[in-house]
């Protein structure tokens, strides 16, 4: 039989692993493959020569910690998602559906940051129940620190978590992950830091009785018998 497939779309390199990294270990380390598509690169010349490179080498690393078994980059510009055409990333994106055909997605939470809206609006048009789109049992939607919090109250959508993972035995190596992110690691107080990535784990999880948590808002769930994950 073959393993699950859990497709995680990243805006940027980190996202992934400050949004979701310790439900990606938890799902490697069950058996599932799971595959993780980067869409943004800092490229010149709005970013200094070799910044990219530098921060997809870190992905990589910590990509192997969570178990990742397919890591994707499409090196689209940063912070210029937005102007290009909708079929420039909503092409790569849906051919990797169509080729993976995964059961469960995770995106980003439409937030602050407009190269995260750009994806997510990709994300919705990719994983419709439709064609491939149909294998999907689960689409969730993951918070990612430093941006999610930032929307303005009532004027914006609030991330409203609706699914929690208990990350208690992997919250550790997610931790470890975004370590590998030299680049974007803080110093406390920082939202990227060690510090806050443990206190929203802890956090996540008090709310719902677990020592450590990951929680998302579901688009959608279809699973009338089994796991909420679609395996």
């Amino acid at each position: 039989m073959n393993a699950p497939c859990a497709l995680v779309i990243a805006p940027h390199p980190d996202d992934e692993v400050l949004g979701a990294g310790g439900t990606i270990a938890r799902l490697a380390g069950d058996g599932w493959r799971v595959v993780v598509v980067v869409v943004c690169s800092d490229l010149p010349p709005t970013y200094p020569a070799g910044i990219a490179e530098e921060v997809e080498a870190e992905a990589r690393e910590a990509h192997a910690l969570l178990g990742v078994a397919v890591s994707e980059f499409l090196h689209l510009p940063s912070v210029e998602l937005s102007r290009g055409a909708v079929t420039t990333l909503n092409g790569p994106l849906q051919a990797l559906v169509e080729e993976h055909r995964p059961t469960l997605a995770l995106i980003p939470f439409p937030d602050r940051h407009v190269d995260h809206r750009t994806v997510f609006d990709a994300s919705m048009v990719v994983t419709r129940p439709v064609g491939a789109g149909r294998d999907l049992r689960t689409v969730a939607m993951y918070e990612t620190v430093s941006e999610t919090f930032w929307n303005a109250p009532g004027a914006e959508p609030t991330f409203t978590p609706s699914w929690h993972v208990d990350i208690t035995e992997t919250v550790r190596t997610k931790i470890d992950a975004f370590r590998c992110f030299a680049s974007q690691l803080q110093p406390d107080p920082g939202p990227r830091s060690v510090r806050a990535l443990e206190s929203l784990a802890g956090f996540r999880g008090s709310q719902v009785g677990l020592s450590s948590a990951e929680s998302f808002q579901v688009v959608r769930s279809v699973s009338p018998v089994g796991p909420v994950m679609g395996g």
